[in-house]
């Protein structure tokens, strides 16, 4: 049970009513064409990466650990670990995605994906806490984080967008990258990590294959501001709210422009099979915003739930991905 947590256990009628809540966020009527735009824009940017020994750590006879830097949007220098075990033949791959706020996992645990014979590469968000260069030029407030970066401007120049255009470009680099089984591609994120992974697998669906994704945060946007759960991870609403929009005129146009980089919109457009695990006493990532993603998938999917987990880690689902990474089909 999380500690001190007010933990209320979850019934079949709640159940129910989450079984059939399909969101409160509205995706925006040209979501799909505007991120085709966003992803050619990324795609006409001129490839520039190095991969070097990695500077933190030693590689060793079963493993190999890099340095990935490259080029990204505007110019921005960009970090991600790149980790790839000893074999005599191309390697599948896990893209993993890290929670808000921070960096990359350290080396030791994402060896574990080395361990299963993965190669692993995990990029730090820029301006997270990690090695990735944010080159700002967002109009409007950066104090409360990055949720709301950019959202006094045009949709195209929210910190999200940015961000998922960056992955575009790891994605490219991916494809040129020696001893890689690009027919077998994963994704592991959860929480930031989640949200994001879930809309790499929307804009990259001829890439990636398998996704591991537990309690997705960015999603669901109004909802999480109709429960009254702007807090912790999604204080920037409240934020905004007040410095911003006192009298709530501006609600409806803000969450209509936030619904281009909500998980819940990238949804049905995810095409590879899904594993996605809930903390029924999640108290960071509502329970309600969750199950509206993982409903408006339309891919092959399945939904583990833990009762007695919140926003935490859960080694059983991370002992699950074993088997789900490396069955067949």
């Amino acid at each position: 049970m999380p500690e001190g947590s007010d933990f209320v256990p979850v019934n079949a009628a709640r159940l129910r009513e989450l079984e059939a809540y399909t969101g409160s966020t509205p995706i925006p009527p040209d979501f799909d064409e505007f991120w085709a735009a966003r992803m050619a824009e990324a795609d006409a940017v001129p490839l520039r990466y190095e991969v070097v020994p990695a500077a933190e750590v030693d590689s060793f006879a079963t493993c190999s650990y890099y340095d990935l830097w490259f080029s990204g949007m505007g110019g921005a220098r960009l970090y991600a670990k790149y980790l790839r075990p000893a074999s005599d033949g191309p390697v599948p791959l896990v893209l993993r995605f890290h929670g808000y706020p921070g960096r990359t996992r350290s080396w030791l645990e994402n060896s574990s994906f080395a361990g299963m014979g993965f190669a692993d590469i995990t990029m730090d968000n820029p301006g997270q806490g990690g090695k990735s260069q944010d080159i700002g030029g967002f109009a409007g407030t950066t104090v409360s984080g990055h949720l709301i970066a950019g959202l006094d401007g045009e949709p195209a120049g929210m910190y999200y967008v940015r961000l998922h255009q960056n992955i575009r470009i790891l994605c490219r680099i991916v494809r040129e990258l020696d001893g890689l089984d690009l027919s077998r591609v994963c994704v592991y994120g959860d929480s930031q990590g989640g949200g994001v992974g879930l809309a790499t697998c929307a804009l990259n669906p001829d890439l990636i294959t398998r996704a591991g994704i537990l309690y997705p945060f960015l999603s669901d946007f109004r909802e999480v501001w109709e429960l009254g759960a702007d807090e912790i991870a999604y204080e920037g609403l409240r934020f905004y709210s007040r410095w911003f929009d006192a009298d709530g005129a501006l609600a409806d146009e803000k969450f209509a422009q936030m619904g281009y980089i909500d998980t819940l919109s990238f949804a049905h457009l995810v095409r590879c099979e899904v594993f996605f695990g809930t903390g029924l006493a999640d108290n960071v990532c509502p329970l309600e915003t969750q199950y509206a993603v993982y409903n408006a998938l339309t891919c092959k999917k399945e939904h583990v739930l833990y009762p007695c987990f919140g926003h935490e880690e859960i080694q059983a689902f991370d002992d699950a991905l074993l088997n789900f990474f490396w069955k067949e089909g």
